[in-house]
C-alpha cells in the first residue's frame, strides 16, 4: 500500500501490481503498474514488467476521428486487441486550427506522441482578450511557460490534419489496425457486432462507438429518448492565410511578433485566431449568429461566402478587417450541439458512446477534442486490468458516471463563455470588462470574468486528470478524510 498527502486528503493507492523494497527490507511499496503516489516518471521501467490484463478483449472502434484514434490507443496500451473502422475512404481532418489544453497534452505525451506532433506545433505565450471596434485588451491569459509550470504541460495550437496525422501513426505503432470504407448499416449490441453496408458482419467483445456529432449509436442506446444534434443560431467560418500574406503588410505584421492566441469578442460574434502549422499558417475562426439553412450552404460559391463573411465583420477593428480581406477561400460550418446522453453503455454492456457521440457541445471552451480524448483515457484505465468479463458492466458503469458529470459541467462552461464573449454593449459589457481588468494590468486577483483567467474555472477545466479520476472511482486509488488521522 502507498499513500500519499493532497490538501485535506490523504489517498492511498491499492490494486497494486509490483513491489519495491526499501534496503533494510522491513518496508514494501506495492506499486500498481508505473503509477508512482507523486509526480515522476522513475517508474516507466516497471511498464515493461508489468503483466497484461487477464483478459484481452476485442475491441471494435466506430470512428478514425481524434477520439477514436485516441480511444484505440487507450485500449492497446492495455493489452486488448483494436480494430477501427472509418466510413471515408481515406483518413484525414476536416478544418484547421485546434487548441490541446494541458489536460489533453498530459494524456497524449503519456502514451508518446511527442516524435509524432512536437515538429507540428506552436507553443503560444498567451491569449489576449479584445474588444471588437479596436482591438482594445480586455482580458489577458498567460499561458506558456505558466501552464507548462502548473499543468505539467504546455498550451499547444496545431493543425487539426497534424494532429490527426500523429494519432493514426501513434495508433499503427501499437498495432491498431484501421479499416476505412467501412460504414454501419446496424448494430447489434446484445451479440454483438455490427453490419457494415457491404454486408460483412464485424464481431467484437466491445463495441465503442466515436462516430461523432451525428452517431448512429445514440439511437441504438436510447431509442426513444435519444438526443439529437440542435441548432444553435449559430456557425462559423473557418479559414487560413499565409503567413507571408500576413508578413508584408504592418497593419497585420504585429500579430506574428510573438506566438500568441488573440479573441476579439463583440455582439453576439467573435473571431479567435493565431498561427498553426509550425508557424507558417494564420488560422481564423469567426463565429456569428444565423439562423440559415446549413443544408443550403453547399450551394453557395466561394465568392458568396468570402463576402457574407466580410459583411458581417465589416464594421470591426480595421486591423482584424484588413486579415479577413486576406482570405481567398472560406468554409461555413454550423455551431451545433448534442445534450448529454442519460445513458453511454447499453444495458447488455457491449456497447458504449463517447466524445461528440455522447456530448457534443459548442467550442468557446475549446474543449471539445480534449474531452473526446478524456474519455479515451478514462476508459482504457477502466479496461486496464480487466480480471473476468463479469465485471465489465461495473467498469462500464463506472465510466459513464464518472465521464458524463464532467461533459455535463463542461458543456455549461462553454456555453457561459458564448454568453460572457456575446454580451451587447452595456451594462453587462462593462462589468465583465471591468472585472477582468486587473488581468491587463497585470495586477493580482482573486476571480475573473474571463473562464481561462478564473483561479477556479482554471484550475478545473486544466488541472483535471481523467486517468486519476477513473482510478478512484475504480476503488484503485482510495481518497481518506484526513482528519481521521490528526
Amino acid at each position: 500500500m502507498v499513500d500519499r498527502t493532497a490538501g485535506n486528503q490523504r489517498i492511498v493507492t491499492t490494486g497494486l501490481t509490483k513491489d519495491i523494497v526499501s534496503q533494510d527490507n522491513t518496508q514494501s511499496l506495492r506499486m500498481r503498474e508505473h503509477h508512482a503516489p507523486y509526480p515522476s516518471n522513475s517508474l516507466q521501467f516497471l511498464r515493461n514488467q508489468s503483466p497484461s490484463p487477464k483478459i484481452s478483449l476485442k475491441v471494435v472502434v466506430v470512428g478514425a476521428g481524434l477520439g477514436g484514434l485516441a480511444t484505440a490507443i487507450a485500449f492497446a496500451r492495455s493489452g486488448h486487441r483494436v480494430e477501427v473502422l472509418e466510413q471515408a475512404s481515406k483518413l484525414g481532418e476536416v478544418g484547421a486550427g485546434i487548441q490541446v489544453p494541458p489536460k489533453f497534452l498530459r494524456i497524449l505525451q503519456s502514451w508518446g506522441i511527442d516524435s509524432f506532433l512536437t515538429q507540428h506545433v506552436v507553443e503560444p505565450h498567451s491569449i489576449t482578450f479584445r474588444r471588437w471596434q479596436d482591438g482594445e485588451p480586455i482580458a489577458l491569459t498567460p499561458l506558456n511557460p505558466d501552464f507548462r509550470e502548473r499543468y505539467d504541460a504546455p498550451y499547444y495550437v496545431v493543425h487539426r490534419a497534424d494532429l490527426h496525422h500523429a494519432l493514426h501513426q501513434l495508433a499503427l505503432k501499437h498495432g491498431v489496425v484501421v479499416r476505412t470504407n467501412c460504414r454501419v448499416r446496424e448494430y447489434h449490441e446484445t451479440l454483438p457486432e455490427i453490419t457494415l453496408t457491404s454486408d460483412e458482419v464485424v464481431r467484437a467483445d466491445l463495441i465503442v462507438a466515436a462516430d461523432g456529432i451525428k452517431s448512429v449509436a445514440r439511437q441504438v442506446l436510447d431509442p426513444f429518448h435519444a438526443p439529437k444534434p440542435m441548432a444553435t443560431g449559430f456557425a462559423a467560418y473557418r479559414a487560413t492565410v499565409p503567413v507571408d500574406a500576413m508578413e508584408e503588410d504592418v497593419q497585420t505584421a504585429w500579430l506574428l511578433d510573438s506566438p500568441s492566441l488573440n479573441l476579439c469578442i463583440g455582439p453576439g460574434q467573435h473571431v479567435m485566431k493565431y498561427t498553426i502549422a509550425a508557424g507558417k499558417t494564420f488560422n481564423l475562426v469567426l463565429s456569428h449568429k444565423d439562423n440559415t439553412d446549413p443544408s443550403n450552404w453547399s450551394s453557395l460559391s466561394q465568392k458568396q461566402t468570402i463576402k457574407s463573411m466580410r459583411q458581417a465583420f465589416e464594421n470591426w477593428d480595421p486591423r482584424l478587417v484588413r486579415v479577413i480581406d486576406k482570405i481567398k477561400s472560406a468554409a461555413k460550418w454550423p455551431l451545433m450541439k448534442v445534450p448529454t446522453m442519460r445513458k453511454w453503455v447499453s444495458r447488455s454492456g457491449h456497447l458504449v458512446v463517447l466524445g461528440d457521440a455522447a456530448h457534443a457541445m459548442l467550442p468557446y471552451m475549446s474543449q471539445g477534442a480534449a474531452m473526446a480524448v478524456e474519455d479515451a483515457a478514462a476508459l482504457g484505465e477502466a479496461m486496464a486490468d480487466l480480471q473476468k468479463y463479469d465485471d465489465l458492466i461495473r467498469r462500464l458503469s463506472v465510466f459513464e458516471e464518472v465521464r458524463r458529470l464532467r461533459a455535463v459541467q463542461m458543456q455549461d462552461a462553454s456555453e457561459i463563455n458564448g454568453i460572457l464573449w456575446h454580451f451587447d454593449d452595456g451594462p453587462e459589457q462593462v462589468a465583465r470588462d471591468a472585472a477582468a481588468r486587473r488581468e491587463v494590468l497585470g495586477e493580482p486577483f482573486e476571480s475573473s470574468s474571463n473562464q481561462w483567467s478564473d483561479p477556479v474555472t482554471q484550475r478545473w477545466t486544466y488541472g483535471y486528470d481523467a486517468v486519476w479520476e477513473m482510478q478512484k472511482a475504480l476503488g484503485t486509488i482510495i481518497v481518506i478524510d484526513r482528519q481521521e488521522f490528526c
